[in-house]
């Protein structure tokens, strides 16, 4: 088997952030998925995933925390972290995050969403944590729609940004969340500076052998694909990461595939994946599948978070190189 292409993306972490001082009571009110919320400011704050954790320790806020919570299948993208030093000196709080578990933490507010910590069938919810006194802010990559249950509202990019300056808000760093757009938006116009006209077709490969995972137009990759000078093939679906089927992956033809370097499911490492997609039968005469195309990064590169934009320049630059030699 050949070796799979695959770059860890690192980004500079920065200088920590100084935190204003606040007057008592002081609250401040932002718009988190659509609704107008007031937030004091916390001070024992849980997170839940790697890419949420890491929104934090960008904006120098590791100190703001009473701990996170990261699934098994993350320890990789902890050690790859360009935040690896914050992951080390604030609590882990486990894999499965719970009433109890942020209980226990004293936590005064949970920064987690939809799928990504917060769920109706584990009675773990905004509206739970209201009960109990916590305030809670939604990621908004996984904001809900109003279509059942699928996420997304903005542009995955455009996700990001507001995150950073809600947080910012929050926090009373908004100047440390300028900063960090800005060098955002500098590193993803040099990523877009590289674009050839002959745009690839790209498939996100998250999971699952009998139906694919992958990404709908409001998830992460959407903008990781489409800055680095590729086409989405699931980008007409109005959701953040979803499920398909792979006559849909064969009848729309990707030029390359992009994994996500995820443990999830019975292939649960890059190679894994590869090997399975290069041995499933209908995706023979995939194009991807056909000259080998396929490129990695890392779940936390992939899912909303200030590692998007180096994945975006980093895919761009093998696009670039394999696609368009």
């Amino acid at each position: 088997m050949k070796k799979l292409v695959a770059l860890a993306v690192l980004l500079t972490t920065g200088c920590g952030a100084h935190i204003a001082p606040t007057a008592a009571a002081d609250t401040v009110t932002v718009t988190n998925c659509g609704q107008r919320v007031a937030y004091a400011k916390p001070s024992r704050v849980v997170t839940n995933d790697t890419g949420i954790a890491e929104l934090m320790f960008a904006l120098g806020l590791g100190d703001r925390m009473a701990g996170y919570v990261i699934g098994g299948g993350q320890a990789k993208d902890v050690a790859s972290s360009p935040w690896r030093a914050d992951f080390e000196r604030v609590p882990n709080l486990g894999e499965q995050i719970t009433k109890e578990l942020v209980q226990g933490a004293g936590a005064d507010f949970v920064f987690a969403g939809w799928n990504y910590g917060f769920s109706e069938s584990t009675g773990f919810t905004p509206d739970a944590l209201a009960d109990l006194g916590i305030a809670t802010y939604q990621l908004t990559e996984a904001c809900r729609n109003g279509v059942g249950k699928q996420r997304g509202i903005m542009p995955p990019l455009d996700a990001l940004y507001t995150d950073l300056r809600n947080l910012g808000d929050i926090f009373g760093v908004r100047d440390k969340a300028e900063e960090l757009i800005v060098g955002y938006r500098k590193q993803v116009a040099a990523a877009e500076a590289l674009v050839k006209p002959n745009r690839p077709k790209v498939f996100l490969y998250d999971s699952g052998l009998d139906q694919p995972f992958t990404s709908g137009r409001n998830a992460a990759p959407q903008d990781i694909i489409g800055k680095a000078g590729g086409d989405n093939i699931f980008g007409d679906l109005d959701d953040s990461w979803t499920t398909v089927g792979w006559e849909a992956v064969v009848d729309r033809a990707p030029d390359v595939v992009l994994i996500n370097d995820y443990a999830d499911g019975e292939a649960t490492t890059p190679d894994e994946k590869r090997a399975f997609l290069e041995s499933y039968p209908p995706l023979a005469d995939v194009p991807a599948i056909k000259h080998e195309r396929f490129f990695v990064l890392p779940y936390a590169a992939l899912v909303e978070s200030p590692r998007n934009p180096a994945a975006i320049e980093a895919f761009a630059r093998f696009l670039v190189d394999s696609v368009h030699p």
